[in-house]
């Protein structure tokens, strides 16, 4: 007999310091150290923000050979410097690859093995991550990807067309600092891309099955997204409003410091909710398009959600129309206004990412094997169901 899951929990880092000037105060958080990694996005050198990070640790290395959609190498290369340098904490500034790649050498450093054996089977071994993790400090300078928030790195099999995960809760960072001020300097596309990001990680919290929908489970044994709460709703009002509100001023003037401000908090926020709740059919086309055809991940995203909305809106009529109001269309419908928002700074269909109809199949076979993001989904989807949608997403 169906028993229902009575319990939840929050995803996210331990703690969480928030506001303009926050990552100066970075010393000032950490425990003493001799010896400090930083994992760093190499386009912030020169930006003054690793700058600024590196002043303020004690013994640091600055590892840079970071790219976006990091490939097994990469992450494998950062946890053999970790493993060489023994350090006391690591530190990750930059996006959601640099923050990944930090979070799996903090984890895996004090343990053997390589980075393919954490990842689920078939792929990897899947093995747990056993123990303790180094102290792990993750620093955002994009406001979408909500990486400084979750238990899981994504890494990328270019040689297999696939993207999988490292997931544990040993990959949760021990700190988040969420600086508004460094992200002043993204041009306007990763601005963009960014946060159609984030609103597509809130939108689909808010609106994927109920923790209670899911059968009762021990800890151990529980999903790694359990659904959405009444935590995670609070989550989502606070985030869709504002990216809503704040994106397009973000894009057209990267140092409108409030925009840039509310961005953060909105992204933050988002990645709170989904880390818990879990994604949907949005994130798990733009999963399998990146891994195929090598879309980069907001673009693909902000393309892929509308369509998205458009099918799901049966399945949860009241909640997407909540989503159409938080966007500033009362009464309208929440697929037309994000695919307004989307356009208006400057993401369109999955043709200008170079997916065309012929790749359609391809992609919807692919993404069908994403069950893990599938599961939330408010509405069930067959294969025919997926290429619907990626059709309309063109």
């Amino acid at each position: 007999m169906f028993k229902p899951e009575s319990v939840w929990e929050l995803s996210g880092p331990d703690r969480t310091i928030f506001g303009d000037g926050a990552v100066t105060e970075l010393g000032a958080h950490l425990p003493p150290a001799e010896r400090t990694l930083l994992v760093a996005d190499p386009a912030l050198r020169g930006t003054g923000v690793v700058e600024t990070v590196e002043t303020e640790l004690s013994g640091v290395e600055t590892f840079e050979e970071v790219e976006p959609d990091p490939p097994l190498t990469t992450f494998e290369a950062a946890l053999t410097r970790a493993r060489d340098l023994e350090p006391d904490a690591v530190v990750g500034v930059g996006g959601g690859s640099t923050l990944d790649i930090a979070k799996v050498a903090g984890a895996l450093a004090p343990h053997d093995g390589g980075v393919l054996e954490y990842v689920a089977e078939p792929t990897g071994a899947g093995r747990a991550v056993p123990g303790e993790s180094l102290p792990t400090v993750a620093v955002p300078t994009t406001s979408g990807t909500g990486s400084e928030t979750t238990p899981v790195a994504v890494v990328s099999l270019p040689d297999s067309d696939l993207k999988v995960g490292v997931s544990s809760d040993r990959l949760s960072p021990d700190l988040a600092v969420v600086d508004p001020l460094v992200t002043v300097s993204l041009p306007p596309g990763p601005t963009a891309a960014s946060g159609l990001d984030a609103l597509a990680h809130a939108v689909e919290a808010y609106t994927t099955r109920r923790f209670d929908a899911k059968a009762s489970a021990v800890p151990a044994d529980r999903p790694e997204y359990g659904g959405r709460t009444a935590l995670t709703d609070a989550l989502c009002r606070v985030a869709i409003p504002r990216v809503g509100t704040h994106l397009r001023r973000a894009v057209d003037n990267g140092e409108d410091v409030d925009a840039r401000r509310e961005m953060a908090l909105a992204s933050h926020v988002a990645g709170r909710a989904f880390s818990t709740a879990g994604l949907g059919a949005a994130h798990a086309v733009a999963m399998a398009a990146g891994a195929a055809f090598h879309t980069p991940h907001g673009e693909t995203v902000g393309a892929v959600l509308p369509a998205v909305v458009r099918y799901n809106r049966p399945s949860a009529p009241e909640r997407y129309a909540d989503v159409a109001r938080w966007l500033g269309a009362e009464g309208g419908r929440a697929a037309d206004a994000v695919e307004r928002l989307a356009r208006d700074v400057g993401v369109d269909g999955l043709a200008g990412l170079g997916v065309d109809e012929a790749d359609v199949p391809a992609l919807a076979e692919r993404t069908m094997g994403l069950e893990r993001l599938l599961v939330g989904n408010p509405r069930r989807l067959t294969r025919e169901d997926v290429a619907e949608i990626c059709l309309d997403a063109l």
